[in-house]
């Protein structure tokens, strides 16, 4: 059964939430384990790469049985180098690096606000710099809902990033990463991308780029590095949850969502992983519930109402 555009938008948007929700969850488990950072960027790329890069050499078989020249990156990426290399940038390498990087500095709840929380408030502003969209009276209205909601749920941790030592720098980490994502969401909205060929590309510019980098750079012993005494069982599943999971399905319902919602309203609708993901840590990780956790939910909730309603014609 083919699904309507409607019901394919809603479904990809549950699907990137409850991810995205996880990924916040198993990344702050992750970082008391062994691996380092970049070793979980390195690892979500070659779980990634395993599945896409065939799926794209498959998709432009044709073309090149044609005789046709299409994509680029030697027929690895099914997109023009241009686009390749910056929605690669942005999608891909800064995002995940600074990600990864930011939760050994701070704790979830400081990624919980600052990422999803301020994913709206920088598509908003890129969208109308370079999408000439124009933000409503009700979108702003959710606008605002949201960052009071955000900062609700994780306002009592993020105060205490005033107290000096390293937390700050995380705190900076998940802001840019926000960014650059927003950058991304942008750019797959103004190009029209297709969602699969969007991931395949990300992915694809990763591993020709960082893979071969990072490889070198930690056999010549120039960065740090525990992929050789990390347990075989953790980089396997890293590989598969960041790779397959983090970058092949939510990186293509997220597009997906994209093309349905637009870039703002869908930052709008990721605004839930907040909630969720400290729902998350309530359960899986025993962390308290706390009376700012129903507010800012609540908070979300309404300004989600006010940022995805449809205009009125």
């Amino acid at each position: 059964m083919k699904l309507s555009p409607r019901a394919l938008g809603l479904t990809c948007a549950v699907l990137t939430v409850l991810i995205w929700s996880s990924f916040i969850v198993v990344a702050r488990a992750s970082a008391a384990h062994s691996l380092l950072p970049l070793d979980i960027g390195f690892l979500r790329i070659i779980g990634a790469g395993c599945v896409l890069l065939p799926w794209g050499w498959w998709l432009m078989r044709a073309q090149r049985q044609s005789g046709q020249q299409v994509g680029s990156l030697m027929g690895l990426s099914p997109l023009p180098l241009r686009i390749t290399a910056l929605t690669g940038l942005f999608g891909s390498l800064l995002y995940a690096m600074l990600v990864y990087s930011g939760f050994f500095f701070a704790p979830a709840a400081h990624a919980s606000v600052l990422m999803p929380g301020s994913l709206p408030l920088w598509t908003s502003l890129l969208a109308i710099v370079f999408l000439h969209e124009h933000i409503t009276r009700a979108r702003a209205i959710g606008l605002a809902c949201i960052v009071l909601g955000d900062m609700l749920v994780g306002g009592a941790s993020l105060l205490k990033a005033f107290d000096g030592g390293d937390v700050w720098k995380g705190d900076v980490m998940f802001m840019c990463a926000a960014f650059f994502w927003s950058c991304y969401s942008v750019l797959v909205r103004r190009h029209a991308l297709d969602p699969v060929r969007a991931t395949i590309a990300i992915t694809a510019f990763s591993c020709m780029s960082f893979v071969p980098v990072y490889a070198l750079a930690t056999y010549a012993g120039w960065v740090p590095t525990n992929l050789g005494s990390a347990p075989v069982n953790e980089m396997v599943f890293q590989a598969i949850y960041q790779g397959v999971g983090s970058v092949v399905i939510s990186g293509i319902t997220f597009n997906v969502m994209i093309r349905h919602y637009g870039p703002v309203r869908s930052t709008m609708i990721t605004a839930l992983v907040p909630g969720l993901s400290a729902l998350g840590a309530v359960v899986f990780l025993n962390e308290p519930m706390s009376l700012n956790l129903f507010a800012g939910l609540a908070l979300v909730t309404c300004g989600i109402l006010f940022g995805v309603r449809l205009p009125k014609p």
